[in-house]
């Protein structure tokens, strides 16, 4: 692997809306900068708090240290009138100052986004994670520190706490440090985080859509007991029916990851879906999302037994598949 170039005499963009992202790209900057320079002095502020006087402060030359780095955050709320200042040391970088600029995506401070991508500084994204990646990125945040997830279990972690990288991040760290050693399994996720009502509202979606219905309402009975919201359930189901309808009605000879994307769940997913999917048909379909979007309205109001409404949809649901 070619050495990382020195962020010394250069301008690096950090650049994306997923902030767990950038604050990790700005750390790992940072590192570079203290090993190269343990005592380079180093400045981080907000673009909303800088005026030219505590900018021209930040970059220049210091009495007491060799070398700078200057981080400025939430550079969409830089102001306008520094923007020349921030374009000049693109130009004209200094080779003692590491400047680190870091910008949340969107629209606001895109035309001085766009110039400074045109002038050709050094860029690192941090995009958003599509929901079908997460467990891609639990797994990478397993081996991250060290350890290992199968892939039921990066699925049901994401089903558990939701897909806020920073949860997801701390979850992973705390299987670990209360693991005992090797790969971090399913039966461990559901005993740290198997009460959250994601997970026991996804079992129920998935054993009606296998056609389990023993199984389906066993599980609804234990998630309104523990407190499941019943609009939880309606949402699991309903999101696990459209995942069917696009697999079944998929084009035929997709590769793996372009049929995991066209569904809009990890590569792994499909083969629960394709056992889930036998059986499955339009028709069927359509008449199981119809009870469901029944029952959403039920449970938001439209009836006074919502736990009767959700046994209803959950039942029509697993018979709507045949066999």
């Amino acid at each position: 692997m070619p050495p990382r170039p020195s962020p010394f005499g250069r301008v690096t963009l950090v650049s994306g809306p997923e902030s767990l992202l950038a604050d990790r790209a700005v750390a790992v900057l940072l590192e570079q900068v203290r090993s190269e320079s343990p005592e380079a002095e180093v400045t981080r502020t907000a673009g909303e708090r800088l005026d030219p006087s505590r900018f021209a402060e930040m970059t220049s030359a210091s009495l007491f240290a060799v070398r700078r780095a200057a981080v400025v955050e939430d550079l969409a709320n830089l102001p306008a009138e520094l923007t020349d200042a921030v374009l000049e040391l693109v130009r004209q970088p200094q080779e003692d100052l590491a400047l680190v600029l870091v910008h949340g995506g969107g629209q606001k401070g895109k035309g001085l986004l766009d110039k400074l991508k045109a002038a050709k500084v050094a860029v690192v994204d941090a995009p958003a994670v599509k929901a079908w990646e997460l467990p891609q990125f639990v797994a990478a945040e397993a081996r991250r520190v060290g350890a290992g997830i199968d892939a039921g279990a990066a699925q049901t972690l994401v089903d558990a706490v939701g897909h806020d990288l920073r949860s997801l991040a701390a979850a992973v760290s705390q299987l670990v440090a209360d693991g005992e050693g090797g790969p971090i399994e399913e039966v461990q996720v559901r005993r740290y985080f198997g009460g959250r009502s994601e997970v026991t509202s996804f079992a129920v979606a998935d054993a009606a859509l296998a056609g389990r219905t023993g199984v389906a309402m066993e599980q609804l009975r234990w998630a309104l007991a523990t407190g499941v919201a019943p609009v939880l359930v309606t949402s699991a189901l309903a999101s696990g029916l459209r995942g069917l309808g696009k697999l079944v009605t998929a084009a035929s000879g997709l590769r793996e990851a372009d049929l995991a994307r066209e569904v809009g769940v990890p590569p792994w997913k499909l083969r629960t879906m394709r056992s889930q999917a036998r059986g499955w048909d339009q028709g069927g379909l359509a008449a199981a999302l119809q009870a469901v979007a029944v029952a959403d309205a039920e449970v938001k109001g439209a009836a006074d037994d919502a736990a009767f409404a959700l046994e209803r949809a959950v039942l029509t649901v697993a018979r709507s598949r045949r066999g």
